[in-house]
């Protein structure tokens, strides 16, 4: 990984002022997308319990076959 990273560094450097800002911009948005579902995984994984009981009933059970 660190040739990687050595080899990103230096494309990242060939470029302009202009172009670095976007390349940080997009950082900045694949770090917070990452957040992002981070927290959705982690909302719906505390919230599954308490919605287990309206899921799994058997007027809903026709459904679960889908």
């Amino acid at each position: 990984m660190n040739s990687n990273i050595h080899s990103l560094s230096e494309k990242i450097q060939a470029l302009s002022v202009e172009q670095i800002a976007e390349v940080e911009d997009f950082v900045e948005f694949l770090r917070v997308r990452s957040r992002e579902r981070e927290l959705t995984r982690s909302y719906a994984a505390i919230s599954a319990p308490a919605f287990e009981a309206a899921w799994n009933n058997p007027e809903d059970d026709a459904y679960d076959a889908l």
